[in-house]
């Protein structure tokens, strides 16, 4: 049942809408191409944007400078008790969502998805944002060019959901 429902459900929101738009005497394919035409419009207009974005995350996979990072910060996260094997995770969770699901996925195999790493794995990428991205993605289509105050509210907030998930994590366990 649950099945059949979830692959109807879309193709009876589209029925939906055909049918609304009958009714109400709205030319249905005219107004979709419209809004297809401005979807083109917003892409075209971020993807300068995105590709600032890509080209940087490339920059610091393959530059070491995350593992340069890690090793100067590892002895005070060691002291917190957060273990070396998630800051990857947290450096790149948010810049950059597809890359912290990789870093995810390689802790998940590593470790293993009960362990101690992999529950606060799980956690920290349940409880944080691609902040870097999210956030260019929405100013740039607004077009707003300042954003140092949100940009130190938003990583302030990933910060507390990744020292969270860590003291939840130990807690729980």
């Amino acid at each position: 049942m649950v099945n059949f429902l979830s692959a109807s459900a879309i193709p009876l929101i589209i029925l939906f809408i055909v049918i609304y738009g009958l009714k109400e005497k709205k030319k249905v394919f005219d107004i979709f191409l419209d809004g297809a035409k401005e979807g083109i419009e917003i892409v075209i207009q971020l993807f300068p944007t995105l590709l600032g974005i890509f080209l940087a995350i490339g920059l610091l996979r393959n530059s070491g400078i995350i593992d340069f990072i890690i090793n100067i910060i590892s002895p005070v996260t060691n002291i917190l008790k957060i273990p070396s094997a998630v800051l990857p995770l947290a450096m790149l969770r948010p810049i950059s969502g597809s890359a912290s699901m990789g870093v995810a996925i390689d802790i998940m195999q590593k470790y293993g998805v009960d362990s101690m790493i992999g529950k606060i794995a799980s956690t920290i990428m349940g409880s944080t944002e691609t902040t870097f991205y999210t956030i260019a993605i929405y100013t740039a289509c607004v077009k707003i060019k300042k954003i140092r105050f949100v940009l130190v509210a938003a990583l302030l907030a990933d910060l507390a959901g990744m020292i969270t998930s860590v003291i939840i994590c130990q807690i729980l366990s």
